[in-house]
């Protein structure tokens, strides 16, 4: 299967289609984005051939609204597409679903500019272009963790010069519009997101990403000097002294459902080799594969075990029933049984599964960074603690 097998299939709007269509041409996808996984994980080029294809299919603008030309997509079908894109190559997945994240409330921010918003979204729809924050900084590291950042917007008469550096900036080259987070000047400091566009002068992206996993994602750093932007591109600032919620509970599902999908399809695909690894693979003194013996049907059911918890989970938060409030811990849950589950197939194989000329080996490098995403583990269950003795009723004091 190749690029142009699927291009025939090409819908602007795949949300016309079936549900059963729309299923087989996911899966026809993860087949083709596989197929060149391992040159992206070799190389750590940014995937640009995945995203035309992607853009072709009518994917990348698909939490984009309806009547802007978008997919209209809803979290079940933003979370099956990044499921399938994920399975094939995950390091494409990861930024497009920073894209959808981006563009799935975007028209619903009131304090970004109408034309702003507008323009945001179109571009995604006729031409793919891909945006996402850009948030942590060499000495701040994640803003998750509190501090305000270095990076600072100076107001002048021509707009605001931007100057300061963003580590982790996922999607670096790909990306058409960067969501800066960043300080004014001012003694009572505005902050939040300042919009800039890839072409403005004054940026530069230093090739930093030399990473274990999750190569494509091409994380390098991005540094801002004196760039120049509108002061309407100010797009959803507030003052220090009086801090607004940057995401909602319903963003913070989002993010937790889509994260997670990714790392959870990682651990599909690494199953799915395991597997078959276990049926190809007959020694000699056996006379029989190895998927014979109960210790590896053992090691597999525990494998399908934890992937059947993921999807139960992902499906329902997905389709809302479970509440928001829960978001941090899906994400925990879901990477935590996915790693294991690499884990329990790495530990079975032995050194086939170590060898570089194995996926398995891929996919547990990539499977791992599921533990640096906000929330991480200690902060997750140091906040469910924290609930948990907020929510007792006070006793009186014993006798």
């Amino acid at each position: 299967m190749s690029l142009s097998t699927l291009r025939p299939a090409v819908a602007r709007q795949p949300l016309s289609e079936s549900a059963e269509d729309f299923s087989a041409r996911l899966a026809r996808l993860s087949a083709i984005l596989a197929q060149t996984a391992a040159d992206y994980d070799e190389s750590a080029d940014f995937p640009h051939d995945n995203f035309r294809l992607l853009h072709e299919q009518g994917l990348t603008a698909l939490t984009v609204p309806v009547d802007l030309g978008g997919g209209g997509a809803d979290l079940a079908q933003a979370q099956q597409v990044i499921s399938a894109v994920a399975k094939g190559e995950p390091s494409t997945a990861l930024i497009l679903v920073m894209q959808y994240l981006q563009q799935s409330r975007l028209q619903d921010n009131h304090n970004w500019p109408a034309a702003l918003r507008r323009k945001v979204a179109e571009d995604a729809v006729l031409d793919g272009a891909l945006i996402n924050a850009l948030r942590v900084e060499p000495d701040l590291g994640t803003p998750a963790r509190g501090g305000l950042p270095a990076t600072t917007a100076r107001r002048t008469a021509e707009g605001w010069r931007i100057s300061g550096s963003k580590i982790y900036s996922t999607g670096s080259y790909g990306l058409t519009w960067y969501s800066v987070w960043a300080r004014s000047d001012d003694p009572d400091p505005l902050v939040g997101a300042w919009l800039v566009h890839k072409d403005t002068p004054g940026i530069r992206i230093v090739e930093d990403w030399d990473h274990l996993g999750m190569r494509a994602t091409c994380s390098h750093e991005v540094i801002f000097d004196n760039a120049l932007v509108p002061l309407e591109h100010a797009v959803s600032v507030s003052p220090w002294s009086q801090p607004q919620a940057e995401l909602d509970a319903s963003a913070l599902l989002w993010m937790s459902v889509l994260l997670s999908s990714v790392y959870d399809a990682i651990a599909q695909s690494a199953r799915d080799w395991f597997v078959d690894w276990l049926e190809q693979r007959k020694p000699s003194n056996l006379g029989a594969a190895l998927s014979t013996l109960p210790r590896f049907q053992e090691t597999v059911g525990h494998i399908d075990t934890l992937l059947f918890a993921n999807r139960n989970l992902l499906e329902s938060a997905a389709n809302g029933h479970v509440a928001p409030a829960h978001a941090a811990q899906i994400k925990y849950l879901v990477t935590g049984n996915a790693i294991r589950a690499v884990e329990l197939a790495i530990e079975a194989t032995g050194n086939p599964g170590l060898s570089r000329n194995n996926p398995l080996q891929r996919h547990y490098r990539n499977v791992l960074c599921g533990r640096v995403h906000t929330p991480q583990n200690d902060a997750v269950l140091t906040s469910v603690g924290k609930a948990a003795f907020a929510q007792r009723q006070p006793k009186g004091l014993r006798p």
